[in-house]
């Protein structure tokens, strides 16, 4: 008799399905065209097989200070392919992980389903029930503003993974995690077992509380579920940009890790349900994320007439826009990253979903803002430098020194294992002086 496929066997998951854009919300952002697939080099391949083993341990210590320090599962996998099938493809097809330096970890899962899947066990590995989460976030694919403000269900003290989901069916990567996250529900959670937003769909018979409004409507209806779970008023508020969402991801991770809510704002207007959640807190400080060009000036003065404090937090472009947040402080809101011995999250641009899927890795293990690429084989400039910036090293001792770690979210075609190495270089601890 076949054994059944596990849910860590090592191939490439399905692709969710698509579905329209919410009425409310600006029209999405074109999708990227799906690359060609580059193959690994050669001896990348050697190297990766033969560190395989090493990875497993190498993740259960990153993670392994929020989960019991057991080895994580894998991503999840379709079924339809032979359980010998992943050592045939070679390291290059796993979901997760597919390579990895001493400094850094790849999550390069085919699609935003399956890198969410592997985040998802990444960081509740669930092979005992202490390593469970109470509840799973499930958001549909095709409304990236939902999916990053859902992030914030993952802070403290629900600590719920998002997972990603399709108007008629969940993916088989999500149906995988799913099962074996195995969530039960808890007080903190009211009983809820998921909570699905917008139209996604929840495999399995669990219970589930759904918020059935997406965009904007979906990203006020999630801060205020947000604000009942935890008890207490956001001590913050983050107003991203509705219809530039390159400029709007660094906001999940931030989300995940602070319970800060994210509100969207068009370039010219302050849309009804932002305004409205803006009024029932007019005394927590709003940041205002992204240039002008994004959210403009009028509208960040249209919601100081709500709000008692507005700043703006910004950069040029989507990459320096990440890197101001990461070094951002004011008041209790902002990262604060601007020296050694740090976490990092680094996806593209040009996928928002990435951002949600990865939020959960900067609420736990190596807490870490998101930072992002415009391509595959080159750091942007303002990226590179703030890396630079941060480079770790130590003087005489090595073992007493801080050390940075950077998650790479995305196969191949979204960030070259080239320019992963490049990242880890920039990460790499530095003898200095002698």
């Amino acid at each position: 008799m076949a054994r059944e496929q596990p849910i860590n066997a090592e191939v490439r998951p399905a692709q969710p399905p698509a579905r329209s854009a919410p009425r409310d919300a600006p029209a999405p952002a074109p999708k990227r065209a799906r690359r060609r697939r580059r193959p690994v080099p050669g001896a990348l391949k050697g190297i990766a097989g033969l560190f395989l083993l090493a990875i497993v341990f190498l993740v259960a210590a990153i993670v392994g200070g929020g989960s019991g320090g057991e080895e994580p599962a894998q991503a999840p996998a379709p079924t339809g392919e032979a359980p010998g099938a992943a050592a045939e493809q070679g390291p290059q097809e796993l979901g997760y992980p597919a390579f990895a330096t001493s400094n850094t970890t790849r999550v390069g899962g085919a699609d935003a389903a399956a890198n969410a899947a592997a985040v998802a066990l990444a960081v509740y590995p669930s092979t005992t029930p202490a390593q469970r989460p109470a509840a799973v976030t499930v958001v549909d694919a095709a409304d990236w503003r939902a999916a990053l403000a859902a992030a914030v269900l993952m802070a403290p003290p629900l600590g719920a993974p998002l997972l990603i989901s399709g108007a008629e069916r969940a993916p088989e990567p999500t149906a995988q995690a799913l099962a074996a996250l195995d969530p039960q529900g808890d007080g903190g959670s009211r009983g809820a077992q998921a909570f699905a937003i917008g139209a996604a769909s929840v495999p399995g018979e669990l219970e589930t509380r759904r918020i059935g409004r997406g965009g904007g409507q979906g990203a006020a209806a999630i801060a205020a579920l947000r604000e009942r779970l935890a008890g207490r008023a956001p001590r913050h508020v983050v107003i991203a940009p509705a219809s530039e969402p390159a400029f709007a991801m660094p906001a999940a991770a931030w989300a995940a890790r602070s319970g800060d809510p994210i509100l969207f704002a068009n370039r010219d207007s302050l849309p009804g349900p932002t305004a409205a959640a803006l009024r029932r807190h007019p005394r927590a400080p709003v940041y205002v994320l992204g240039p002008s060009s994004a959210i403009s000036s009028e509208v960040v003065r249209e919601i100081s007439a709500i709000a008692k404090r507005v700043r703006r937090v910004s950069g040029e472009d989507p990459a320096a826009n990440a890197v101001e947040l990461a070094r951002y402080a004011s008041g209790g809101f902002g990262w604060n990253v601007t020296d050694p011995g740090h976490g990092f999250v680094v996806t593209r641009s040009d996928e928002p979903l990435a951002a949600a899927a990865a939020a959960p890795l900067s609420a736990s293990g190596t807490w870490g803002p998101l930072l992002l690429t415009d391509s595959a084989a080159t750091l942007p400039a303002a990226l590179r430098d703030y890396l630079l910036d941060v480079k770790p090293g130590y003087t005489t001792d090595p073992t007493r020194a801080f050390y940075n770690h950077v998650w790479v979210i995305g196969d191949q075609e979204a960030i070259d294992v080239n320019l992963q190495a490049e990242i880890d270089e920039l990460a790499e601890l530095t003898k200095i002086g002698g």
